[in-house]
């Protein structure tokens, strides 16, 4: 039997997701078949308004719905203690455990010369001016366990260590290798709350 072209296509671009075989790709497009029309409607417009009206917070990176994220916007957060991530959906991690006021910064990336990502690609300098314009004391870096995440966080303890600021590194109970987004909120809330100081040197 003869493959049908738009299913093959739509396969392969269902596939395009994480964790998307393309058994699952080809069952999914088989069972858009099935759905109704007002259904398959709903679900075309939900994907157009999440590319269309969600972008990164101007300030901190998080995505939002609005011209700046509510965090950097509300008055009522602590905006002296920013924890640094790697990514926007690492923010949501936290979020959920419901323990931290505070403000973030997302780096927008992680430091790796397997994918060439460089210092210059991240959002390090940005960082920098929001310590220096919002008067923020404390950075708590809080990459990912893993051999990307451990250099960007010492690249970063070195960088900020000449400023008045205290820098910490979330602790871990996570797994080396693993990601924020995956941790549970138990781990990751005692993470937080076991954070240690990078040691400035002294002259």
């Amino acid at each position: 039997m003869k493959e049908l072209k738009s299913i093959t296509d739509l396969t392969y671009a269902l596939s395009k997701f994480p964790s998307i075989g393309n058994k699952t790709a080809e069952r999914m497009s088989y069972a858009l078949l099935d759905m109704k029309k007002e259904d398959i409607d709903d679900l075309i417009k939900a994907i157009e308004d999440v590319t269309s009206k969600i972008h990164n917070c101007p300030i901190c990176g998080i995505l939002t719905e609005d011209e700046i994220c509510p965090i950097c916007a509300s008055k009522t957060r602590d905006h002296s203690i920013c924890i640094v991530v790697s990514y926007p959906k690492d923010v949501l991690s936290f979020e959920e455990i419901n323990n931290f006021n505070g403000i973030y910064h997302c780096l927008m990336g992680e430091l790796s010369s397997y994918h060439g990502v460089n210092p210059d690609d991240l959002k390090i300098n940005e960082l920098i001016e929001r310590i220096k314009k919002e008067g923020i004391k404390e950075i708590v870096i809080a990459t990912n366990p893993s051999i990307e995440g451990e250099t960007t966080a010492l690249y970063l303890s070195e960088v900020l260590k000449d400023m008045n600021i205290t820098i910490s590194r979330i602790g871990f109970g996570l797994p080396i290798g693993g990601q924020l987004d995956y941790a549970d909120s138990l781990t990751l809330k005692r993470s937080f709350e076991n954070r240690t100081r990078f040691k400035k040197e002294e002259n």
